[in-house]
């Protein structure tokens, strides 16, 4: 039997092929490879060499489809491999200053650094990296060890026996865009395992459908996200060695206290920035639109003259789970277990989740691998996995800003009030335990919207489908859309009227597009354009689109980001 959190998009009437592993890892973030890679050790340690550990992902090479800011925590992966710095680890720099800029209106700023800085803010001590590069240098360290490492493999399905995951289906191929077989189909084969972790990144397709068939986030707040849009920029070098291991964040214009976001700029090294903004897609404004806020970002004289004299090299976009530890849903079941990203392992304060990824990694790796040592991979056997994280600094770092976000659900002036309590409180805030809701809820209607469109150019503000070109976005054209618009009724009579399709503002690839306002034929997808973000999954207001995962090997090229 097999679970799809959405209609299948795979054959039912064919044979496949089989391939058996002891543990399967679904996406190869560093949530995965640290697991893949603790895994490997331990299970070498109690002489259990013949057990295969297997990472797959979606991606057409490894790093591809995974983006971040990047100011890195050296804790996790200092953990991990302790002779990291000897080993190679790659850095883009070290972090030598770091402040808040407030953008203001008429192209003012203030610039607050040193104590003035936000505690949370404050990253001496930690790494810019490119998660890209870092997980490229852990898969090559995994596959010294022994694990099998497979890119172009698209989970499209948990396999399941009852309540026990027993594996996954992967994505057939050659499937035409009418649902025909090309003379290239070919079906995908059913990967079995008897433990399968689940690091698919935020809002991951599979987890999803766990998530919800068996009740994993009972008594959690819904997980919250923000939707983050970066460009990796070359800068003139005079400007740039100004800026290396310079990590600034933004507050301000354009967002103003009308919403939960910000921005960023890094100085990766003498030529090269990384810039980007973040925004809650709690927002309630039904024409929001983050790529639109990052133009206006750039726009800012304090932005504009970083990057003046520059080009972009590279775009993407991916969204962010901010919603803390009251989010994070049960980590593990019968036979599987939840990592990174897609369990809401972010510190939503610091904006920083790639060490938690890697300790959550690591923490599920010893509960798995105990698991397989006993021959019991039930629900009783992983919950040991739900055990360490609770013993461990991870959740110890998760607990200290538990209400963190959900304490800017009443607005900008009331999050700082409560996060300053929250300091002095142990995390508590002004409320023991604040409640969240689900991103798409809180839209209201179009007649309330206050957004407008930015003016693009060809320079610095590019629109949407000239940055997609940027992020390098292919898929196969002729295959069926993995973008399923469950009922398109409900665009046509209630989503034009009621919110003005937010879809068409809310993808920052452009991928849905009204021929004319209100038109009978409803939503053009061009499915091509997808960078894989999830954006329309969480922010649609009915729930009406489901991202499904398309054929292996399709979607952004994010190198070096």
């Amino acid at each position: 039997m097999s679970l799809a959190s959405s209609p299948s998009l795979n054959a039912s009437d064919v044979e496949r092929d089989e391939l058996e592993v002891d543990l399967l890892l679904v996406g190869a973030g560093p949530a995965n490879l640290a697991c893949a890679i603790h895994a490997q050790r331990l299970l070498a340690e109690r002489g259990m060499d013949e057990a295969t550990v297997l990472v797959i992902d979606k991606a057409e090479e490894i790093g591809h489809h995974t983006l971040s800011g990047s100011v890195m925590n050296p804790r996790g992966i200092a953990e991990l491999f302790p002779d990291w710095r000897e080993r190679g680890f790659p850095v883009e720099s070290e972090v030598t200053d770091d402040a808040l800029v407030i953008l203001r209106g008429k192209g003012k700023h203030a610039r607050l650094g040193g104590l003035l800085a936000p505690p949370q803010l404050r990253n001496h001590g930690n790494l810019i990296v490119s998660l890209n590069r870092v997980v490229c240098w852990l898969a090559a360290q995994a596959e010294e060890l022994g694990v099998e490492v497979y890119p172009g493999f698209a989970a499209s399905e948990v396999l399941l026996e009852g309540e026990r995951v027993t594996g996954v289906q992967i994505r057939d191929s050659g499937l035409a865009a009418d649902g025909g077989r090309k003379p290239n189909f070919e079906p995908g084969m059913d990967v079995r395992s008897p433990l399968t972790v689940f690091g698919e990144g935020p809002r991951g397709h599979l987890a999803k459908g766990l998530i919800r068939r068996l009740g994993l986030d009972e008594g959690r707040n819904p997980q919250t996200f923000g939707t983050g849009v970066k460009e990796l920029w070359e800068v003139p070098a005079e400007r740039g060695r100004e800026l290396v291991g310079t990590v600034l964040h933004t507050a301000g214009h354009p967002l103003g206290a009308d919403g939960y976001g910000g921005g960023w700029i890094y100085g990766l090294d003498e030529e090269r920035l990384s810039l980007g903004f973040v925004v809650g897609l709690d927002h309630h404004d039904a024409a929001l639109d983050p790529h639109a806020l990052f133009v206006r970002f750039k726009q800012h004289p304090f932005v504009a003259h970083l990057l003046e004299g520059g080009k972009v090299l590279r775009y993407g976009a991916k969204t962010i789970p901010e919603g803390g530890l009251f989010a994070m849903p049960r980590l593990s079941g019968d036979g599987f277990c939840l990592v990174g990203d897609t369990a809401g392992f972010l510190n939503a304060s610091t904006l920083k989740g790639v060490h938690l990824a890697i300790k959550s990694g690591m923490l599920a790796a010893e509960a798995m691998v105990d698991a397989l040592a006993a021959k019991d991979t039930s629900a009783r056997a992983t919950a040991r996995y739900d055990e360490l994280f609770e013993s461990s600094w991870a959740f110890d770092e998760l607990h200290r800003v538990r209400n963190w976000r959900q304490a800017f659900d009443s607005g900008l002036l009331g999050g700082m009030l409560d996060a300053g309590v929250q300091m002095i409180s142990g995390g508590r805030g002004l409320v023991k335990r604040r409640a969240g809701h689900a991103d798409h809820t809180t839209t209201r209607p179009l007649s309330e919207s206050r957004m407008t469109p930015p003016v693009c150019n060809d320079g610095a503000c590019m629109d949407k489908l000239t940055d997609v070109y940027h992020s390098g976005t292919v898929h196969e054209e002729d295959q069926p859309s993995h973008l399923l618009i469950l009922d398109p009724s409900v665009c046509v009579d209630r989503c034009s009227e009621e919110f003005g399709n937010p879809c068409r503002h809310f993808c920052p690839a452009a991928v849905y597009e009204w021929p004319e306002e209100g038109a009978a034929e409803g939503v053009r997808i061009s499915a091509s354009n997808c960078v894989h973000c999830k954006t329309c999954d969480i922010a649609d207001p009915y729930e009406n689109i489901e991202w499904v995962v398309p054929e292996g090997g399709g979607g952004p090229k994010y190198v070096d980001m």
